[in-house]
């Protein structure tokens, strides 16, 4: 007789556990995943090399202003090629703010002109106002 109340006991138990775990069944709530978090944008408002070096790159400006080609052994590029899009538009800009390259430009155009020459790209959503 103890085989069969052993037998009976943990088909009840089993039973119960598994009318436990669908207990709410009609209405159960669906859980809501969690909100992706806010995508980060990254807003750098200093250069990381020092901007009194970029005043090698008014040579460049002045060589490209003029239609002269630029020398491969320019300075100027080589101290952007670390950086990415943004962070070399940072510092440049940073430069001219600064009145740093110590020469008149025409900021929409020549920022561009100099970017390009370096194989760098401004952002779409950055501008360089003085």
């Amino acid at each position: 007789m103890a085989p069969s109340k052993l037998v009976l006991f943990l088909a009840l138990n089993l039973a119960l556990h598994a009318a436990a775990a669908h207990a709410c069944a009609p209405y159960c709530p669906t859980p809501t995943p969690p909100p992706p978090p806010p995508p980060v944008v990254p807003t750098p408002s200093t250069c990381s090399i020092d901007t009194l070096k970029l005043k090698v790159c008014a040579n460049v400006l002045n060589l490209l202003k003029l239609n002269l080609p630029v020398p491969e052994n320019e300075e100027c590029c080589p101290l952007l090629s670390g950086l990415a899009n943004l962070d070399a538009s940072v510092c440049l800009c940073t430069a001219i703010k600064a009145e740093i390259l110590g020469i008149k430009l025409n900021v929409p155009v020549d920022f561009t002109l100099l970017l390009n020459q370096c194989r760098k790209t401004c952002p779409d959503n950055f501008t360089c106002s003085i």
